[in-house]
């Protein structure tokens, strides 16, 4: 497909006034071709973006050989590539475009939102569609949240959940309440608060020494479960168990919360009964730590319910969500909180030292409040509801391919786990994953027109999160387009 003449061509070109770039080292090259109103397409954003770009959690070895891809345009659940192939986008972008791409509703809200107020941050101050969003949010919320922190996603969440609960307690006479307890292989974000927390040592290895006194518990794999179990009911309590365990190891006085995902993005998908989340908000309750969901994936419909933690019973004292609030139009968190942290600060001079200048933001309020809208005028979380058995049964055809081990997940949140020998459930080395996945999983899965995620982060496993628009018709497209390219990825394995 080739690049349109319009497409290419800067079209504020005629009315700014071009200029020189600065003195400098660098070779802007698409910068001066823009100034002078030429047209640009792919081969200058590459050679740009290699020159000038730093990718997050990317290895740039690669690009000194092949192209980036780099992804123009979004329609509905499709990405567009600057090379024009279009492929099914089934990762929500990053669980975050549940609505699909280009809502023409959503631009209309953030026009109309800037053209009104187009910013003000809430230090002191107030605005409309934050006070608005944050009673919108709560309408949909799990029971006895009655308060909302907005932040611009969730690491900032993360950070801003531990800080609140360090200081709830100090104010309320437990000053040594401030270690925190997350689960194997969990991630919770990449500043040094929320990295703290995450569980994924090779994540963390370069930063450290971090932020001190996070603790870990084994997650919810059932599929690796260490010990044999007559079913998941009792592997659930075992591993609830730990959680009591690692409270009483370092003294039920210095703990102040444990961070539990409804569903566990990191190492493909664990989820856990309710059997499990009964005996940990009973832990909980017991010790006087706080019990903070973390739905920055699982919130706003991915389980089949507004917020997982209603769908699994979880019945947190802190939520934090984000990505999907504004369906990945506006970066947008909030923290959802139950009223009792917040009645330290009801009188005299406490203060919560701490927020973001973006937190809040008003065109990003706006646009969560559309989303909403589309939420609820297009029943997206019953689209869910109905369809995720279809979704599982169509990738559960994948069983009889003898490189899948394990399918799992819910809701439109599943994984597929990739072994060498499905009787023996025996993983691939470190050297076979690097060589499958990033040597050929990735670029041949977007080839084969799917985005989606092949990652190690545990045992390897492929990722699907798509928008939750989609439906049957959908899931047969991506059943086939997996079932190809892991069939060919079997061979490489064993060539």
């Amino acid at each position: 497909m080739a690049i349109s003449q319009e497409r290419k061509t800067n079209p504020l070109a005629r009315l700014i006034k071009p200029r020189k770039a600065k003195a400098s080292s660098a070779e802007l090259k698409l910068f001066e071709a823009m100034q002078a109103g030429k047209a640009v397409g792919d081969k200058m954003w590459q050679e740009a973006a290699k020159t000038h770009t730093w990718l997050h959690f990317t290895r740039h070895s690669p690009y000194n050989k092949i192209d980036m891809t780099i992804i123009e345009r979004g329609e509905g659940h499709y990405l567009i590539d600057s090379k024009g192939r279009k492929v099914i986008d089934g990762l929500s972008g990053l669980f975050t475009c549940n609505a699909g791409h280009a809502r023409p509703e959503l631009a209309e809200a953030a026009q109309k939102q800037m053209m009104e107020l187009d910013f003000m941050p809430l230090w002191s101050y107030h605005h409309p569609r934050a006070i608005e969003l944050a009673e919108r949010l709560l309408s949909y919320a799990p029971e006895g949240m009655t308060r909302i922190f907005f932040t611009t996603g969730g690491t900032e969440g993360v950070e801003s959940a531990w800080k609140i609960a360090k200081q709830y307690f100090r104010m309320t006479g437990k000053p040594q309440k401030h270690k925190v307890i997350s689960r194997m292989t969990a991630y919770h974000g990449t500043s040094h608060g929320a990295l703290s927390i995450t569980g994924i040592p090779a994540f963390k290895q370069m930063f450290e020494p971090l932020v001190p006194s996070a603790f870990r518990v084994p997650n919810t794999n059932y599929y690796r479960a260490p010990h044999e179990f007559k079913n998941e009911d009792e592997f659930g309590i075992w591993a609830a168990n730990r959680l009591e365990e690692a409270i009483l190891f370092e003294g039920p006085d210095t703990v102040a919360a444990f961070f539990v995902e409804p569903i566990q993005n990191a190492g493909g998908c664990f989820t856990a009964p309710k059997s499990y989340f009964k005996r940990v908000r009973e832990i909980c309750t017991k010790y006087d730590v706080i019990l903070v969901a973390d739905e920055t994936i699982t919130g706003y419909g991915r389980t089949g319910e507004m917020f997982g933690s209603i769908r699994y019973d979880i019945q947190p004292d802190m939520m934090v969500t984000a990505k999907a609030i504004t369906s990945g139009a506006q970066p947008l968190g909030a923290l959802f909180l139950k009223e009792k942290f917040f009645e330290p600060f009801k009188e005299g001079t406490a203060t919560l030292a701490h927020g973001y200048t973006f937190g809040g933001h008003p065109v990003a309020c706006a646009v969560a409040l559309a989303n909403l809208d589309i939420y609820d005028r297009e029943k997206i979380v019953d689209n869910v509801r109905t369809n995720s058995p279809v979704f599982r049964k169509t990738l559960e055809k994948l069983y009889d391919l003898p490189i899948v081990g394990n399918v799992r997940g819910d809701g439109y949140f599943f994984a597929v786990e990739l072994v060498k020998d499905k009787k023996t459930k025996e993983t691939l080395t470190g050297v076979e994953a690097e060589k499958l996945l990033r040597g050929f999983l990735n670029t041949a899965l977007f080839d084969a027109g799917l985005y989606c995620r092949a990652d190690d982060r545990g045992d390897p496993v492929i990722q699907l999160a798509p928008p939750l628009t989609i439906g049957p018709k959908e899931f047969d497209e991506i059943e086939q387009i997996l079932r190809g390219v892991l069939t060919e990825a079997w061979k490489r394995l064993n060539s």
